[in-house]
C-alpha cells in the first residue's frame, strides 16, 4: 500500500536574536526532530526516515518556511533510499520539497543524499519562493544505483524564484525511460553521484564569483541574480560532498567578505 504524508517546519524569529520553531509537524516516514546545531546562529532540524521510503506509489513531501528573520538548518539524518513499489502497478514515487524563505531570513537545506536504487522509480520536485531579502543555502545529491547495481529511473526538478521573478529552473533525468545519452560522455560520462549547489545571498549584488572549473568535473557557475551554482560529477558519494564541502566553504567566507566590506 502507498502512503502520502507531509512534514512541516515553520520557523520564526523569537525578538531576542534567536529562531523559535512555532510549526514541526511529522507525518508517516517522514520524522522531524530538534538538533543540537554546530553553529549557534542557527536552529536545526533533522529530518529522521522512521521507514523504508520512498517506494513505488509513495507520495511524499516536505514544507519548510523560514519567516522574515528566522535562521534555520534542515538537514537529515542518513541517505534517502528510493527502492520499488510492491507490485508492478506501484507506479512512480512522488518527492516534493517546498521551501519558502522570508524578508531578511536565512535557510540552509543541506540533507543526505538520494539513492535511487535498482528498479525505482522517482520523481523530485524542490521549489523555493525568496523573498528579495532572502539567504538560501541549498545542496542536493543524487547517488545513481546502491554499490554494485544499475540505477533506478530518477527525474528531479529544481526552481527558485526570488521577489517573483524565476531565478533557476533545472530539471534532470536518469536510468530506465530517460532521454538517450543520460549516461554518455557528455553528461555522466560513467560517473554515478551527481550534485548540485545553490547559494543565493543579496551580498553577490556587489560582487559574483566568475565562472569556472572546481576541478576536471565540477563547475561554478554565476547566475543572473545574487547566486551561484555549483554542478558536480564524481565516482562516489564521498568524493561529491568533498568537492561541494569545499565550494560552499569558499561561497560562504565570500558572502562573509562582501557584507563586511
Amino acid at each position: 500500500m502507498s502512503v502520502a504524508a507531509t512534514a512541516r517546519i515553520a520557523a520564526v524569529a523569537d525578538g531576542r536574536g534567536a529562531t523559535a520553531l512555532p510549526v514541526l509537524k511529522s507525518e508517516g516516514p517522514l520524522a522531524l526532530r530538534r538538533t543540537r546545531s554546530p553553529d549557534t546562529a542557527y536552529t536545526r532540524v533533522t529530518v529522521v526516515g522512521a521507514m523504508s521510503a520512498p517506494l513505488g506509489g509513495d507520495r511524499l513531501a516536505v514544507e519548510v518556511r523560514a519567516e522574515e528573520g528566522a535562521r534555520l538548518s534542515v538537514d537529515s539524518a542518513a541517505a534517502t533510499v528510493a527502492l520499488p513499489g510492491a507490485g508492478p502497478d506501484a507506479g512512480p514515487a512522488t518527492y516534493d520539497v517546498r521551501l519558502s524563505v522570508g524578508e531578511e531570513a536565512e535557510l540552509r537545506w543541506l540533507p543526505e543524499q538520494l539513492v535511487s536504487a535498482h528498479g525505482s522509480d522517482l520523481r523530485m520536485t524542490t521549489r523555493a519562493e525568496l523573498a528579495a531579502t532572502a539567504r538560501l543555502v541549498l545542496r542536493e545529491e543524487q547517488v545513481l544505483g546502491r554499490h554494485g547495481e544499475p540505477t533506478g529511473r530518477l527525474t528531479t526538478r529544481l526552481t527558485v524564484r526570488r521577489a517573483g521573478r524565476p531565478l533557476l529552473d533545472q530539471q534532470l533525468a536518469y536510468g530506465p525511460g530517460a532521454p538517450g545519452g543520460w549516461d554518455g560522455p557528455a553528461v555522466l560520462g560513467g560517473h554515478r553521484a551527481v550534485g548540485q549547489l545553490l547559494v543565493v545571498d543579496p551580498s553577490f549584488d556587489d560582487g559574483l564569483p566568475a565562472a569556472r572549473a572546481l576541478g576536471p568535473t565540477a563547475a561554478l557557475t554565476p547566475l543572473a541574480g545574487p547566486a551561484v551554482l555549483v554542478t558536480a560529477l564524481a565516482a562516489d558519494a564521498r568524493l561529491l560532498r568533498a568537492v561541494l564541502d569545499e565550494a560552499l566553504e569558499e561561497l560562504l567566507k565570500a558572502t562573509r567578505s562582501l557584507r563586511t566590506s
